[in-house]
């Protein structure tokens, strides 16, 4: 068992490739959002690092021009 948290944005979505990159140290996906905000990149990074450290996993889905989804697990405990 397990909760489920997901977070659904209309922004201006990724590409495939830019998403397998997320969650990566070594790869800086950073890019300017719809108002043109900066990034850093390393938020998501943080995110992965909390959400592995307690047994769960992240993710993300997201489509050009449509916006994204990112959603991560963790187990509940019995």
């Amino acid at each position: 068992h397990e909760y489920v948290v997901s977070i659904i944005d209309s922004g201006i979505g990724m590409s495939q490739e830019k998403i397998e990159k997320l969650f990566r140290l070594d790869a800086n996906v950073s890019t300017k959002g719809t108002q043109g905000e900066a990034g850093t990149g390393l938020g998501l990074i943080l995110c992965k690092e909390f959400v592995e450290r307690h047994n769960g996993s992240i993710w993300a889905h997201s489509k050009l021009g449509q916006g994204s989804t990112f959603s991560f697990s963790i187990p509940i405990e019995l």
